[in-house]
């Protein structure tokens, strides 16, 4: 029995974002809807939060998953909300020998806050 892939960016939630139009100009559709709501639930999640914006926010925009401490839980629970930002396409990821390497997909920051507009 084999077991289904993890979304990639281009099927994930983040990829299929960019397609929403601001808040302010249009009402979302259904599918629309899903989709903001996808990356939302990721994001939702303060231990989440914090690993993204601490990838994010990395001098060089990847961190290793070495480097994502003092978040108030333990490597396998990092680990799981690493898989969790991975699969919503908010992260691409690369392995280095024994180590992942994370960094925030291609245009996700730009693509929310195009959501999160403001009118005008």
């Amino acid at each position: 029995m084999t077991t289904p892939s993890a979304p990639t960016l281009a099927q994930g939630p983040a990829h299929e974002v960019q397609r929403c139009p601001p808040l302010t100009r249009t009402a979302l559709d259904t599918s629309q809807a899903e989709t903001a709501a996808a990356i939302f639930k990721a994001l939702g999640d303060p231990v989440r939060l914090r690993i993204f914006s601490m990838i994010a926010s990395a001098p060089d925009g990847e961190l290793c998953v070495c480097d994502v401490v003092d978040v108030g839980v333990s490597q396998p629970t990092i680990s799981h909300h690493l898989r969790k930002l991975r699969e919503a396409g908010l992260l691409t990821s690369r392995k280095e020998a024994t180590w992942v390497h994370y960094r925030v997909a291609p245009g996700v920051l730009a693509a929310t806050a195009a959501l999160l507009a403001p009118p005008g």
